[in-house]
């Protein structure tokens, strides 16, 4: 069966599924998306061959790290394992995997904001010396080596020439569909269920303390602030500055969602925090400095009992049906039908 596959594949008998749309699902609450669909419209076979791309370590130079090992889907595509992510030849990295949730609604990519635009972001950790340490040309080279591929590529663009760009748009689709939206915040926001009185305490709490920079629905504002961190004199890690070249941005990271934060620990850019109490902690015990965010210049003051309900309402924001979802998680299922004989 496989040879026939082969055979029809070179002759261009071989038929391919239509491609279908695939329309995102979000709540009315949400703002509108920021990605430009209509340069890279989603298709099915699109976001199938993304998912594959992205479980796939022939992205990485010696074909032993992919996507998922620093961003698995049962941590809300973050890395619990490591403060900071490893890459080949089990070398460190310089920051935290951060979650990957709701990308469409963001316009710049990495803890520093290197990448502007989705579909160029895999190219950062793809060409990284410390993580997949890989060009591009050559990942497409090896790609094109593997029949799937041709197959899998041939189904997404109706071509099987396979090249960069289709690479990484098709591991941006695939991203896309990284929506969490089904938490116990969001059934309550529905109107379907209602919060306990310690969560509906946190949540006060949060609105008045938190919700300028983790702006509901969202949790996050995805500017560049200075949270007020002590500097890791080991990392010595000047934040966005390096990026914009303005002295004002020094030691400023994107703000980050607090969707699952229960299961992207550990927290902060260099994974410093292990636990949320660690978090809150940190922020109220900050004293006075010009240097971080105005926000932050006068003290958070919360009572024990108080801190605890914070925590209790950001445990809402927990979306099991996103970390567990199928549609997210290893693709034996596609695999399975391009490698049957």
């Amino acid at each position: 069966m496989k040879k026939l596959w082969l055979i029809l594949f070179g002759l261009g008998l071989l038929s391919f599924t239509v491609s279908k749309g695939f329309k995102l699902a979000y709540p009315s609450y949400f703002p509108k998306p920021v990605y430009d669909f209509k340069k890279n419209p989603l298709t099915q076979q699109k976001i199938d061959l993304g998912r594959v791309l992205f479980y796939d370590p022939i992205l990485s130079k010696d074909n032993s790290i992919s996507c998922a090992s620093c961003h698995s889907p049962y941590n809300a595509f973050a890395h619990v394992d490591h403060d900071l992510s490893h890459g080949i030849n089990d070398q460190i990295g310089t920051r935290n995997a951060p979650a990957l949730i709701n990308l469409a609604w963001q316009s710049e990519f990495m803890w520093d904001g290197a990448i502007n635009h989705l579909d160029m972001q895999a190219l950062a950790p793809i060409s990284h010396p410390k993580e997949m340490d890989e060009d591009i040309a050559n990942v497409v080279s090896k790609l094109r080596q593997i029949p799937m591929y041709r197959g899998l590529f041939f189904d997404a663009f109706a071509d099987s020439t396979i090249t960069g760009a289709q690479t990484l748009k098709a591991l941006s689709q695939f991203q896309l569909t990284f929506i969490s939206a089904n938490a116990k915040y969001d059934s309550v926001m529905r109107k379907e269920s209602v919060f306990t009185e310690q969560e509906a305490n946190g949540y006060h709490l949060f609105k008045q303390h938190c919700n300028s920079c983790h702006t509901e629905p969202l949790f996050s504002t995805y500017e560049f602030t200075d949270n007020g961190l002590n500097i890791d004199s080991t990392l010595n890690d000047l934040g966005r500055v390096v990026i914009s070249h303005n002295p004002l941005d020094s030691f400023k990271f994107k703000v980050p969602t607090l969707r699952n934060a229960a299961y992207s620990f550990p927290y902060m850019h260099d994974g410093r925090f292990a636990k949320l109490s660690q978090v809150v902690t940190h922020y109220t015990s900050l004293t006075f400095c010009n240097q971080k965010d105005k926000r932050l210049q006068q003290p958070i003051i919360l009572t024990q009992n108080e801190k605890v309900d914070l925590v209790a309402f950001l445990l809402t924001l927990s979306d099991k049906s996103f970390v567990f979802n199928p549609n997210y998680s290893y693709p034996k299922e596609i695999l399975a039908r391009w490698r049957r004989d």
